[in-house]
């Protein structure tokens, strides 16, 4: 909330100063995670500030109530928990587990798809909450409620901070078997994608947005360099990181024997996550909504609206136009990307929703890869959204056999489903039909 009256106010640091009555920031990209993206949109909202988000993706964000001047170029879980429960109900998967961040994303995402499972005939065995600030104990507690479990799939719903601190607790305690489905939050996270993580998380799908090359991106990247911001403390720490060096002398025991940076360093003889561009996915997300707040701001300077009738006469000013007219551009953008994506916001500051569905595999080399599998398009009638590619799949353990996960079998001919009392409708026995009856399918 500082961060935001900072910028408001046009401050770098503090919102004790006097405010202008206009504020010098025209947009804000950002923020990553819904719930501070919830407290940035609320204090922007009122000053008719719009704000694009990369990252956040909860349903609660599309309430022009309450969030004005909020957009984002990534889609709304409204949607990805329609698109998870589709999946999980392809694949057979009646009986699964959830786990879910304890903050907006998850609870929001997770309800939404626990109703829409429901209505799809799949039931859910548990539904557990987590939070990155648990203590130990309490993620113990349920990772074992994942442990005893009959359940064969897990559908985690989670953050990745949540998912970090899970996985630590899983890789612990060997919990391996697990089918798992993941959210677009960690399910292409190339960090996780280690040999001993992958024990655990080999074979798991899970929606993702699509990936797109950025022209141009390497090679700015490629030309960063210390020099260029000698006080961005971020900056120095990644060089050393990456070089082995130190930028300057110190007096710590620690570093005496690490060699000075000397300044021939170049980022196009090292490899690693930061010069890898091959997969964008958060990134490009960013990079359209500059795109976005360009072609708002343009079309606010040329006085261009969506009636064609100028707002005011001050749109045509760059040191007079407001956040209001801008925000007023940026609802009604449209305009194409050079990959061929159209990029444009609906009523609620919502981009179309795809999807792609991607399947950890491992290569020829042994390494985790994110292969896509399938595609979810919610701008296609219902039966035609989601669509699985003819690729082979990988499920838990790298297996090649689809795992199954019910609460009861299916009754044989012959037989007929009698409810549990006091269990869900998945959980059932089967009778044999009385006599002078039949039942000749499964």
């Amino acid at each position: 909330m500082r961060s935001s009256m900072a910028l408001i106010n046009g401050q770098e640091l503090t919102a004790e100063h006097i405010c202008s009555g206009k504020t010098a920031v025209k947009a804000i990209i950002g923020e990553s995670e819904s719930s501070s993206t919830i407290v940035l949109s609320r204090t922007t909202g009122p000053f008719r500030i719009p704000v694009i988000s990369h990252f956040a993706t909860c349903a609660c964000l599309s309430n022009r109530k309450q969030f004005p001047s909020f957009f984002r170029t990534i889609p709304s879980d409204y949607y990805q928990s329609r698109a998870l429960a589709q999946l999980v109900k392809h694949f057979g998967w009646t009986w699964v587990g959830a786990v879910r961040s304890d903050n907006d994303y998850g609870n929001n995402g997770m309800a939404t798809f626990v109703e829409v499972a429901g209505r799809e005939g799949v039931c859910i065995e548990y539904s557990e909450a987590i939070s990155r600030t648990n203590s130990k104990e309490k993620i113990a507690k349920v990772v074992e409620v994942i442990k005893k479990g009959t359940a064969k799939v897990l559908v985690a719903f989670l953050a990745q901070g949540e998912m970090d601190v899970l996985l630590e607790e899983i890789i612990r305690e060997n919990v391996t078997g697990l089918q798992w489905v993941g959210s677009e939050s960690w399910i292409t996270a190339r960090y996780l994608a280690t040999q001993m993580v992958s024990n655990v998380l080999g074979g798991a799908v899970g929606f993702t947005i699509s990936k797109s090359k950025i022209p141009g991106l390497r090679e700015f990247l490629l030309k960063v360099n210390p020099s260029q911001n000698p006080s961005n403390a971020l900056l120095r720490e990644f060089w050393e990181m990456a070089f082995g060096c130190r930028l300057s002398p110190t007096t710590s025991p620690k570093t005496e024997h690490v060699k000075f940076c000397d300044g021939s360093e170049n980022l196009s003889n090292v490899s690693n996550e930061f010069t890898d561009v091959s997969e964008l996915r958060i990134s490009n997300n960013v990079y359209k909504a500059v795109h976005a707040i360009a072609y708002a701001l343009h079309n606010t300077l040329a006085c261009k609206t969506s009636n064609g009738v100028p707002e005011n006469i001050t749109c045509g000013n760059k040191d007079l136009i407001v956040s209001s007219q801008v925000m007023n551009s940026l609802q009604n953008v449209n305009f194409t990307m050079a990959s061929g994506e159209t990029i444009h916001f609906d009523q609620n500051g919502d981009p179309m929703a795809r999807y792609e569905l991607v399947n950890w595999q491992k290569n020829g080399a042994g390494e985790t890869t994110f292969v896509t599998v399938g595609h979810y398009d919610a701008s296609l009638p219902s039966e035609q959204q989601f669509v699985m590619n003819s690729i082979n799949m990988i499920w838990a353990g790298d297996s090649h056999t689809k795992p199954s996960s019910v609460c009861s079998e299916s009754c044989q001919p012959g037989f007929r489903q009698a409810v549990i009392k006091g269990r869900p409708v998945c959980c059932f026995e089967c009778l044999r039909c009385p006599s002078g009856e039949i039942s000749n399918t499964t």
